[in-house]
């Protein structure tokens, strides 16, 4: 019986700081629209905050909410992973250059089993990319993410980042 309590107590534990987790420092959409109402929507919609949340703190346990086992990166940049180890190297490397990055969720469009965002990013550029070392320069640039949810998680990616802009902020890229 003993054993059995302190399983159960484990089992409360684990469920209560994944609930924390999944409620805590998730970014609000300054607009949502959504064809569906809000108890159909909220699970596409908490799928969709949890992988914003993974990129506004880049904790890593945002994206295994967030992200299906089998998730698939409709526009994988060359060189990144396909499936939920892409994402995670990709902010590791980029909040290695911009480690006060931030992310606001501007919009956010739901319907039927998709999310459109688009995503406002900020920072400052200290640290390295690539052969470029930051001086402390402001980071500031828009990107485009298109999600299809399955059973509560991204099983789907389409993204577009404004790469010209954050370049150029980055000095990769001369004006």
């Amino acid at each position: 019986m003993f054993r059995f309590s302190i399983l159960i107590g484990a089992g409360l534990l684990a469920l209560s700081s994944g609930a924390v987790l999944a409620a805590d420092a998730l970014p609000q959409p300054a607009r949502v629209f959504s064809e569906r109402n809000a108890g159909a929507a909220a699970a596409v919609k908490l799928a969709a905050l949890r992988y914003a949340a993974f990129w506004n703190t880049g904790d890593p346990r945002y994206a295994e909410l967030a992200l299906a086992p089998d998730f698939i990166d409709r526009t994988l940049p060359e060189g990144r992973q396909q499936g939920t180890a892409g994402p995670l190297q990709a902010s590791r490397t980029f909040r290695a250059a911009v480690p006060d990055l931030k992310v606001e969720v501007t919009d956010m469009v739901l319907a039927a089993d998709r999310v459109a965002l688009r995503l406002h990013f900020t920072g400052h550029f200290s640290g390295r990319f690539g052969d470029v070392d930051g001086r402390g320069q402001a980071v500031d640039f828009q990107a485009f993410d298109l999600y299809r949810v399955k059973d509560g998680r991204i099983a789907e990616n389409w993204h577009l980042e404004d790469n010209l802009t954050l370049l150029k902020q980055l000095g990769a890229l001369k004006p």
